[in-house]
């Protein structure tokens, strides 16, 4: 069962992915993936545990749904508030969806203290989302359109201007167009296109989807 509404727009990280940090000789090893329910998340965390069977700790967090729908987090042996808590804390302050995260420790000789653990796996979490990548999830509507040729540029330019994802274009007779856009978007575009083609141009809706888009700016180390 996935918590996420059709046609909402989320943050998530662009794939799954791991980093790593040596702090004070211990090891953290975060590896961050993509789930849509309780079932995928609890299986990730099994597969990273028993693949690093032997470390000092195991300590997760995922969260499942544009609300926290779903939500667990799980110190693993560290002192209570320490790991588990301060994971899922970091993905929510990143407004991350529908991902889980495994912390992983190998203890290197040094205590750290309760504020040094949550430092360090607070920003083993953040550290690993940026160098994943983090990407927006945006639903947008397919619209299909027509130009002559002699159209081409300024289309091209009014495209690029407003930052339209352009997925195909066709030359045939004339040049067709495949385009993506918000739905909220949608009216002001076509009217600002026909205005432009002086009425010269129909559109033709296709089939929704999730596009991802990369974010670019994201206060990784909100929580520090």
């Amino acid at each position: 069962m996935s918590f996420l509404s059709e046609k909402e727009n989320y943050l998530t990280i662009k794939e799954s992915g791991s980093n790593e940090l040596t702090i004070k000789k211990s090891r953290f090893i975060t590896t961050m993936a993509r789930v849509t329910n309780k079932e995928e998340a609890e299986t990730f965390v099994n597969q990273i545990s028993k693949k690093y069977h032997d470390a000092t700790h195991n300590t997760y967090a995922y969260t499942i749904g544009l609300n926290d729908d779903q939500v667990k987090a799980s110190d693993n042996g560290e002192p209570q508030g320490t790991a588990g808590v301060v994971e899922l804390r970091a993905l929510q302050l990143m407004k991350l969806k529908n991902v889980a995260v495994v912390v992983t420790r190998y203890f290197g000789g040094i205590k750290l203290g309760a504020g040094g653990l949550i430092r360090a796996y607070s920003n083993s979490v953040t550290e690993a989302a940026q160098a994943i990548g983090v990407i927006k999830r945006v639903y947008q509507e397919e619209i299909y359109f027509s130009i002559p040729y002699n159209r081409l540029d300024e289309v091209n330019h009014f495209l690029d201007e407003n930052e339209i994802f352009v997925a195909h274009r066709e030359f045939t007779t004339d040049v067709k167009f495949t385009i993506f856009i918000e739905e909220s978007d949608l009216a002001k575009f076509e009217n600002e296109l026909t205005e432009l083609l002086n009425g010269q141009v129909n559109f033709n809706n296709g089939t929704g989807r999730y596009n991802e888009i990369p974010v670019k700016e994201i206060n990784y180390h909100e929580q520090n």
